[in-house]
């Protein structure tokens, strides 16, 4: 047996990073959500926090939900703690989360769709706008036209960020990413008719501009709250002894 020195720190992190804002489609960790990481020999104590304290409540428990569910992936964290900070549902969500309660479990009648639904609704934004980024790299820099939109397949794409997030995000909501698949779809994979592309294409981008203006008055919103005393960057500790299970072992 040999033991590998890995940094618990660096585990936590990268798993709070698959964590999504799932209106803003970034990562709770470069939003600058996650307030603080603790570790210590019992386990991980995780505090979020978020630009207002009115903040949709179904958004702030999703969010929290999933930071528990990617934290219990740590291989060897014992027990995960979540706790929501300065919002007006905090109590209630950190109660739920506390209980493993559930969303319909936390908020009872006031849970209008279940977090499936929640998170589809989203993940299918998210979806347009990466593809809306797609097309118009091809519009720029390869002499497409709208006109040939329609026409446009997965394998016509260049490698790189762009393409990789489009596939990501087909992948969430269950589309295809073969080679061939084409390109501009609706949030079920079919084509989108050539009559429809101008349309749908400036509905696209409405959808992407909208995302990339609320993370960006996002952004404001969290420094301005908290601008006062607090640095927005994580505060992590880890007073997790040698025999706490930090170390991992590899046959």
């Amino acid at each position: 047996m040999t033991l590998l020195a890995t940094s618990l720190e660096s585990e936590v992190m990268a798993e709070l990073s698959t964590v999504l804002d799932p209106e803003l489609d970034e990562p709770i960790t470069d939003l600058g959500f996650v307030r603080s990481v603790a570790i210590d020999d019992t386990g991980v104590t995780v505090h979020v926090r978020l630009p207002t304290s009115f903040c949709s409540p179904n958004f702030a428990y999703l969010m929290t939900s999933d930071a528990v569910d990617a934290l219990r992936r740590v291989e060897d964290i014992g027990q995960v703690r979540v706790f929501l900070d300065d919002h007006h549902d905090s109590d209630k969500i950190n109660a739920g989360l506390a209980a493993d309660a559930g969303y319909r479990g936390t908020f009872g009648v006031e849970a209008e769709d279940s977090l499936d639904e929640l998170r589809l609704i989203f993940q299918r934004k998210a979806h347009t706008a990466a593809m809306e980024r797609c097309i118009e790299d091809r519009l720029k820099h390869s002499g497409l036209t709208v006109a040939d939109i329609y026409r446009l397949r997965l394998n016509n794409l260049p490698g790189g960020r762009l393409k990789e997030a489009l596939l990501r995000r087909r992948t969430a909501i269950g589309l295809g990413i073969g080679p061939h698949a084409r390109v501009f779809v609706d949030e079920h994979g079919e084509p989108v008719p050539p009559d429809e592309v101008p349309l749908r294409l400036r509905f696209a981008k409405a959808v992407r501009i909208s995302i990339e203006g609320n993370s960006h008055f996002c952004r404001g919103l969290l420094a301005t709250r908290y601008e006062e005393g607090e640095d927005l960057a994580t505060r992590i500790t880890n007073t997790r002894s040698s025999s706490g299970g930090s170390a991992r072992r590899a046959s």
